[in-house]
């Protein structure tokens, strides 16, 4: 790491740092009043962000981007609307700051309460799509919380316009521009010093591929935030309304299936496997879905692949699904142990033996009982809006919304009590 780079990134950082101690104190209607102004200076600003986005496109398309990178890099009108509407949105939110999670009151008479405060300084790395620089940059204001943004570079000039934009009306409502920084070099060295500007960075939160995340999660000196891939499954049991089950399978797969809470395999309870799958793969494969399929499912729908060990461990964000028939709920459970990656898995089935036995032994972030596994988004959560969606265990997990981007301290009242 060159030491002009990590210089850069640790000033940046404590600019964002010092400005975020000033934003942890503003009350919800200056924060609110600042994201209604983003709001408006971005609608205000949109020939300048599409002419700074076009330069992007022109630059993408000579490196040979594909089509689908191309599209999630585009500023348009509908979605730099979609921009200015999410910080509308993200400002009539409840402000999660100075609320009191718990309160009690000791038999020496000191009143405890837990109450929510803001993490301090988050880092957003991310890919592609420009109006993340919006999004995670009001959700963590919101939450009281300095930003240091990091976008990829096919993005740059694009992220660079936005950020500006969104500091001048910090700086026009009164609040500190620098609560919201962006990393304007394309050096990747600059990740590097990011993730390990302890005392600075209070977490990292990457968001994009796997192998983003990954390099993410093993540089980092500061804590980190993240799920590596969605391998989302749902299990029909025996039980289950098989009418129910083709509808909620269809869905969870071919809704959007280039997202992380799809279906990535589907297992089917033996007893219900020769009745339903001819009917649910002949559907999947009109769909234009690619199957594969183990030797059980190869035998009632021989017109398949075969499914191979790596396909189990598969994230395919595409319209290709593996199918195992199961001999149990508990077969089933053991599956997503060892193939899943604790994000979102569901049972279909009206016997409440099997949906508890599932409940209880899957441990992943989202467990669905005769839903789609698509419903995992802090906006279906009814949360308005989200950072990302975490399968880590510790501080968050799920899709995480304002109250994800704070924590607690304990405020404790006395009248002189003394410990004996």
């Amino acid at each position: 790491m060159s030491e002009e780079v990590k210089t850069v990134i640790r000033s940046l950082a404590q600019r964002v740092k010092a400005a975020a101690a000033e934003l942890a104190k503003a009350s919800s209607a200056r924060k609110d009043a600042a994201l209604r102004t983003m709001a408006d200076r971005i609608e205000a600003n949109a020939a300048q962000l599409k002419a700074e986005n076009a330069r992007d496109i022109a630059d993408g398309e000579a490196a040979g981007l594909s089509a689908a990178l191309i599209d999630r890099l585009r500023l348009t009108d509908t979605r730099i609307a979609a921009m200015a509407d999410g910080l509308r949105q993200v400002a009539a939110l409840p402000d999660p700051v100075g609320a009191v999670i718990s309160g009690t009151v000791r038999p020496n008479g000191l009143r405890i309460t837990k109450v929510r405060v803001p993490i301090g300084v988050i880092a957003i790395i991310y890919e592609s799509r420009p109006n993340v620089t919006a999004d995670a940059a009001a959700l963590c204001m919101k939450a009281g919380n300095g930003v240091v943004l990091r976008g990829g570079k096919e993005a740059l000039r694009s992220n660079v316009a936005i950020w500006r934009v969104l500091q001048d009306a910090l700086a026009a409502t009164g609040l500190p521009a620098d609560a919201i920084g962006l990393v304007e070099t394309t050096d990747r060295a600059a990740v590097d010093a990011l993730i390990t500007a302890d005392g600075l960075v209070d977490v990292v939160i990457p968001r994009g591929g796997e192998a983003l995340i990954r390099r993410v999660a093993q540089g980092a000196t500061v804590p980190v935030i993240k799920h590596y891939k969605g391998v989302c499954h749902v299990y029909v049991d025996a039980s289950a309304d098989l009418a129910m089950a083709e509808e909620i399978a269809f869905n969870a797969k071919c809704q959007r299936p280039g997202t992380c809470n799809a279906m990535e395999t589907l297992l089917v309870h033996g007893a219900a496997a020769e009745r339903f799958l001819p009917p649910m793969l002949g559907r999947l494969a009109t769909a234009g879905v690619e199957l594969r399929g183990c030797e059980r499912t190869r035998q009632i729908v021989p017109d398949i692949k075969a499914a191979t060990e790596e396909d189990w461990f598969a994230e395919y964000l595409d319209l290709i699904l593996a199918v195992r028939v199961v001999a149990s709920t508990e077969a089933a459970i053991e599956h997503i142990r060892r193939y899943g990656s604790n994000h979102s898995d569901a049972i279909v089935a009206t016997d409440i033996r099997e949906i508890e036995k599932f409940t209880q032994g899957v441990d992943s972030a989202a467990v669905y009982v005769n839903a789609s596994t698509r419903f995992t988004d802090g906006y279906e959560f009814g949360m308005g809006a989200e950072i990302g969606i975490s399968t880590d265990k510790i501080h968050a997990r799920g899709p995480m919304g304002l109250e994800e981007l704070t924590t607690y301290k304990f405020v404790v009242y006395g009248s002189g009590q003394l410990r004996q």
